[in-house]
């Protein structure tokens, strides 16, 4: 998602939003580590999904 698109949503959306997120983040690093991950790169587009959403979060505390 995009930084824009993540900005419309409410606080509450964002939250389970970032839950999603960690947890397929869990699981691909599980995939990675018994071999059956195809796509790496997925890691690293995870990981920046969830530092744009915990940006918009602390964004919107203040």
């Amino acid at each position: 998602m995009k930084a824009k698109e993540l900005r419309n949503l409410t606080d509450s959306e964002l939250r389970s939003k970032l839950a999603e997120l960690v947890e397929s983040h869990f699981n691909l690093r599980f995939q990675q580590k018994t071999g059956q991950l195809e796509k790496t790169s997925r890691l690293s587009q995870i990981r920046r999904e969830i530092a744009r959403v915990k940006t918009i979060q602390r964004e919107k505390m203040n």
